[in-house]
């Protein structure tokens, strides 16, 4: 379900298996996958493929833009159908929680698109961060630079191309006129669609410290810097934003700040003495790692050099395989939404949450519950159009 642009990479993680329908409001964009699974079924609709192929279909692929996983992904695990979903696992809170829960009770396998844990480089690090080589860590910052979002508004509204369907391009969300500011591509950009930037990249940054310290929920969410009032765009994402999630001592970690941010880590690196490298730096009592997809580099606080970690983490046998595999009674793939990715995805939203609401708030992960910032809930909990409500698991 979404094959063309991004979606096209997921088509080809997982053309080995026997794909029997591709879904797609958009024929020109999917065109080429179209034509290369000629015998597959084609759909506009996602329901009506479900509804028509149930008996032929064993798992899905979703790969649309933020605003319209929740409810493929919702669909299929209620039929009983494993499900691989392109990250940030949906496009609110509420959503991502829910998808979790319905994995768990309908115990199907799950894969969210993390693709870059498969790497060998993220494992090193996963062992260095545990090894103890820089102590207890009590403090990591993670970012991603640039300055994407805060796009202009749009000042013209053409004819929808024919080759696309925009009332289910638009899914659930409120109807709105047709632009090319927000389709094919910049919906990423537009909070009605997407998750700025850090929901682009969240996922797959986080995913460094969340496996190396086997994080879970946050208790506190809040922002290191405040933005100011007209940052803070009812419909557009931010250029930058800077906010940190407070994690409780649990088995894997100390109490612990992290710093998650759209923006420069420079200040970071000079505040704590660390090298330049990657997107993440862990700070420990005895000196930094910083790290990134591709490996770490430590700097002792000592001047020593490290010893290398034993390999302790299992060599991937490729990120879709494990997700297949585990489609075919094999081991739970590794970011299975249940077991890692669902509270993962949930804390990037969260950090973003709290730059809409203007402030940080207190988390109760168990009771799924906000407090200490009237303007939270209205960003936590989806308002969907008609025809599109559902019910909570």
């Amino acid at each position: 379900i979404g094959v063309g642009g991004g979606g096209s990479a997921n088509v080809g993680g997982v053309s080995r298996e026997n794909i029997v329908a591709m879904c797609d409001v958009d024929e020109k964009k999917a065109g080429n996958r179209f034509q290369q699974f000629d015998k597959a079924r084609k759909f506009q609709d996602f329901r009506v493929m479900l509804d028509k192929l149930d008996k032929q279909i064993d798992a899905v692929v979703v790969s649309t833009p933020d605003h319209t996983h929740f409810h493929p992904s919702r669909q299929a695990m209620l039929m009983g159908k494993h499900l691989y979903c392109e990250k940030p696992l949906a496009h609110s809170v509420w959503e991502i929680r829910e998808l979790t829960k319905l994995a768990k009770k309908m115990d199907v396998a799950t894969q969210l698109g993390n693709q870059r844990h498969a790497n060998a480089g993220m494992a090193r690090t996963v062992e260095a961060v545990r090894s103890g080589m820089i102590g207890e860590i009590k403090e990591v910052y993670c970012a991603i630079g640039g300055s994407r979002g805060m796009p202009k508004m749009p000042t013209s509204f053409p004819p929808v191309p024919s080759n696309l369907n925009w009332d289910l391009w638009q899914g659930p969300v409120k109807e709105r006129p047709y632009s090319p500011d927000y389709c094919p591509y910049n919906w990423r950009f537009w909070w009605d669609y997407g998750t700025g930037e850090t929901g682009n990249w969240g996922c797959h940054i986080l995913d460094i410290p969340f496996w190396a310290l086997q994080l879970k929920y946050p208790n506190r969410v809040d922002l290191d810097v405040v933005p100011a009032a007209k940052d803070i765009d009812p419909q557009r994402t931010p250029k930058s934003m800077k906010t940190r999630l407070e994690f409780p001592a649990e088995d894997g970690h100390a109490a612990l700040t992290l710093h998650w941010m759209h923006g420069s880590l420079d200040a970071a690196r000079k505040q704590h003495n660390a090298k330049r490298h990657g997107n993440t730096i862990f700070v420990g009592e005895k000196g930094t790692i910083s790290a990134g997809f591709d490996g770490y580099q430590v700097n002792l606080n000592d001047g020593s050099e490290p010893k290398t970690p034993a390999q302790t983490v299992a060599k991937s046998p490729g990120f879709y395989r494990e997700w297949i595999d585990a489609c075919k009674g094999g081991p739970r793939s590794t970011c299975d939404f249940v077991d890692y990715s669902g509270a993962l995805a949930e804390s990037v939203l969260l950090a973003n949450t709290a730059f809409r609401a203007g402030g940080g708030f207190d988390w109760d992960a168990d009771k799924f519950n906000a407090s200490g910032n009237d303007n939270v809930e209205q960003y936590l909990v989806p308002e969907f159009r008609k025809g599109w409500k559902v019910d909570a698991v």
